[in-house]
């Protein structure tokens, strides 16, 4: 188990900073400006390990299958597989739904052991997001969150899939925006593109616009590129490695454990105002 500040080290992050009312600049060229969570209007959420315990969801599949097949391999192992082959394939297959790219990640995953996956088993992975559990938290905060912001969800999922979810969620969220729609998974910029093109057309400007989520390599990067702002919520915090999405480097101007704590934060500002 690797501390707080040696797994940031691991994955290219500078020295935590503290969560302040005030957090770091949003980074324009040639501009500092203080922000706090008060200052947006819109937040622009990936949905899997942000919203969704999509990790839980992956080994309540891929555990049991290793397990039968008598493999050595152990649940962060297994994930790392699992954002290996997700990474090279969504890359490769940009169009591809996301059903049958989980279906590719098994049929790879069993490879690297050399062994073939039957199509029962791939199927189990193509159609496992309908079981994937939202975190205790996510209902909770999203209808706190709701009171205040616009929400919006960018996911590399398709929108069978993401009914699912949704539904788990309990939210009625403002636009959501997949990867089926784009043509093409995150960390490609045209996600990013499509989602700031679609909420310019209602008025939202990406000023406005906090982008939250989990993963450094799908979101805080590419998200950064585009001059938004944005927060981590590290629901990785304490764990090992980089689990089902690949390390990237990435500075994110909020950082909160949890979307408990992002709303908790909020409120606070909202009652000292």
């Amino acid at each position: 188990m690797r501390s707080g500040d040696a797994a940031r080290r691991a994955l290219g992050l500078a020295s935590p900073r503290p969560i302040a009312d005030k957090a770091v600049g949003f980074r324009q060229p040639g501009v500092s400006t203080a922000m706090t969570l008060t200052d947006f209007d819109t937040l622009a959420f990936d949905c899997y390990g942000t919203l969704i315990d999509w990790e839980t969801g992956i080994l309540a599949v891929l555990e049991p299958w290793a397990a039968r097949c008598g493999l050595n391999a152990d649940g962060p192992a297994l994930l790392e597989g699992f954002g290996r082959h997700e990474t090279v394939i969504q890359r490769e297959n940009p169009g591809l739904i996301y059903p049958e790219v989980l279906r590719a990640v098994m049929r790879a995953l069993a490879a690297d052991f050399g062994i073939e996956a039957s199509d029962s088993e791939a199927d189990a992975l193509g159609r496992s997001v309908a079981d994937w559990p939202a975190f205790p938290d996510s209902r909770e905060a999203l209808a706190y969150l709701k009171k205040h912001y616009r929400l919006v969800v960018l996911s590399n999922v398709d929108r069978a899939s993401f009914a699912h979810s949704a539904a788990r969620l309990e939210v009625a969220f403002d636009a959501v925006y997949t990867a089926e729609d784009v043509g093409s998974y995150k960390p490609d910029p045209a996600n990013f593109r499509f989602m700031l093109d679609r909420l310019a057309a209602i008025g939202v400007r990406p000023e406005d616009i906090l982008h939250t989520a989990q993963s450094l390599y799908h979101d805080h990067a590419p998200a950064a590129a585009f001059g938004l702002a944005t927060c981590w919520i590290n629901r990785r915090q304490g764990k090992e490695g980089a689990g089902a999405t690949p390390p990237a480097e990435a500075r994110p101007d909020m950082e909160f454990p949890s979307l408990a704590a992002f709303a908790a934060r909020h409120a606070a500002l909202v009652a000292r105002a």
